[in-house]
């Protein structure tokens, strides 16, 4: 009698769930069902469904009630590798977020937090269930908070795959990662309706909260052209990732350590004021197709993500010539402080490709605070207790060389090619400065007097004297130097004084 019950029950749910109608509706705006979703990111036969009996409480709001309450939560594998995950179900109240919706959710990130398990959350949500008024709130709360417990024990990802409304948005930009999608994904703390109601102003829905401004303002780490490549992207990026902070990332070895680098002489041109791609260097350097770009289209002055050395992962930051001639500015030290903390969380240890002028001049980037942000820069490589080596390749200049280079400010290993100039500024204006009454006598003797200056100062050996160069290596010996470094380094262990937290200038 029990089992019939409970088979009635169950096919009165799946009815209410699998509505046709709903269904052809996700279909037509170009997106899945959150079951379609769940069936893609998952490995096959690996969901099993919790809280499935959860459903709106109120008997006011006039909605059909169903099981859920728009939203699935669950757990499964992924490369046999066990998450948790919710999806946001659309077609139920507009995937708002109610008492229960988000007691759900919340409760599938508090088990990922016991169980050191990423949680994945898939959204698709108009915001706040306006009927259910302050236990949607409240419950919201609760979602804030365990995102904030977890960070840095678990990874977490956010999926935007339609609309992100309100209360909905804080729970993503919390998490360590969020993915869109162009055309389908929208984030916005207030809609264009609320706007035009409260101002009479009409806003552009898609340069509000779309994809693609939400990847140039920084809030989208990546962004896919169609939902299923989105999920492709979560797999491709667990693939890097340990399960939690206790953990060291999967090792997959698949390329010769041994293997040398010699293209680099044709890569990176002698003359420093020629550009190049910092990314033809990564490929090179590092494992064959193992780089795996973050933030790709924000602060492209600098490149970051994860690649792997002779199999091991490792976190990339990089200054990239082609773009503001690779010199750090706001957006770009927000991106690196941002990424190099993820990469301490979780035992990645960080590699420099240091190519850099310094800090980017000018008043604009002074009035917007270029020195608050440029010190969480130096905030996070000074925190971070995971292997850090870096390699100057040409230049590192003032500022920018202590943030990306020092020893004195924690970096374990320093190499750096015998072309690298390392000085508090360029040869031409330092002269400038120190024989500008020379100079300013005969101007014939300029020349002369920088490439003395250079000679003399700028060299890699003057600071290898000084012991804060390590190696100095040729360019086809570049894997190789890194892979021996990375090895050795490997079991760093450090201690740091006991304490609340920092209070990194935000």
């Amino acid at each position: 009698m029990t089992s019939n019950k409970l088979k009635e029950f169950l096919d009165k749910v799946k009815e209410l769930q699998d509505d046709k109608q709903a269904v052809e509706l996700q279909h037509k705006k170009g997106k899945l069902t959150a079951k379609e979703r769940l069936r893609y990111l998952l490995d096959p036969d690996s969901f099993t469904e919790l809280d499935a009996f959860a459903e709106l409480q109120s008997n006011e709001i006039g909605a059909k009630k169903s099981s859920r309450d728009g939203v699935i939560v669950g757990y499964g594998t992924i490369h046999k590798r066990p998450v948790y995950v919710y999806a946001q179900d659309f077609s139920f109240m507009g995937g708002s977020m109610g008492e229960m919706h988000n007691k759900k959710i919340a409760d599938v990130i508090e088990l990922a937090l016991k169980t050191g398990c990423p949680i994945i959350g898939l959204l698709d949500s108009g915001g706040a269930r306006i009927q259910e008024g302050v236990e949607a709130l409240d419950t919201g709360g609760r979602i804030f908070q365990l995102n904030t417990l977890s960070s840095g024990i678990i990874p977490q990802i956010s999926a935007i795959l339609g609309p992100c409304a309100g209360i909905a948005v804080y729970s993503p930009a919390l998490t360590d990662f969020v993915f869109m999608v162009k055309k389908t994904s929208h984030m916005f703390i207030t809609g264009p309706e609320v706007i035009k109601t409260v101002t009479g102003e009409t806003i552009d829905f898609e340069g509000l909260g779309g994809a693609f401004a939400h990847e140039k303002s920084g809030v989208a780490h990546f962004v896919a052209d169609n939902e299923k490549e989105c999920m492709d992207m979560i797999k491709a990026l667990l693939a890097y990732l340990p399960q939690n902070n206790l953990e060291n990332p999967p090792h997959n070895s698949n390329d010769n350590a041994l293997r040398d680098t010699k293209r680099l002489e044709y890569i990176v041109p002698e003359d420093p004021k020629k550009t190049y791609d910092i990314k033809e260097v990564v490929n090179e350097v590092f494992d064959k197709k193992s780089f795996f770009e973050v933030q790709g289209n924000f602060a492209s002055n600098i490149v970051v993500g994860f690649a792997r050395l002779n199999g091991d992962v490792v976190g990339i930051v990089a200054n990239q010539p082609k773009v503001l001639a690779g010199c750090l500015d706001i957006n770009s030290s927000d991106k690196i402080a941002r990424f190099v903390r993820f990469c301490d969380c979780f035992n990645i240890p960080l590699i420099n490709l240091v190519d850099v002028t310094g800090y980017l001049p000018g008043s604009e980037q002074e009035h917007n605070g270029i020195i608050r942000h440029g010190a969480k820069v130096i905030y996070a490589y000074s925190e971070a207790i995971v292997p850090k080596i870096s390699l100057v390749m040409r230049k590192a200049y003032g500022g920018a060389y202590i943030a990306l280079v020092s020893k004195e400010m924690g970096f374990d290993k320093v190499l750096a090619w015998p072309s690298a100039e390392i000085a508090v500024m360029g040869a031409e204006q330092a002269v400038s400065i120190i024989n500008r009454d020379e100079i300013s006598k005969n101007t014939k003797a300029k020349d002369e007097i920088v490439k003395e200056y250079a000679e003399k100062y700028l060299n890699p050996y003057v600071a290898a004297k000084l012991g804060k160069v390590d190696m100095i290596i040729e360019p086809r010996n570049t894997r190789i130097a890194l892979v021996k470094c990375l090895e050795m380094m490997l079991a760093k262990r450090e201690k740091r004084p006991a304490k609340k937290h920092g209070n990194m200038p935000l």
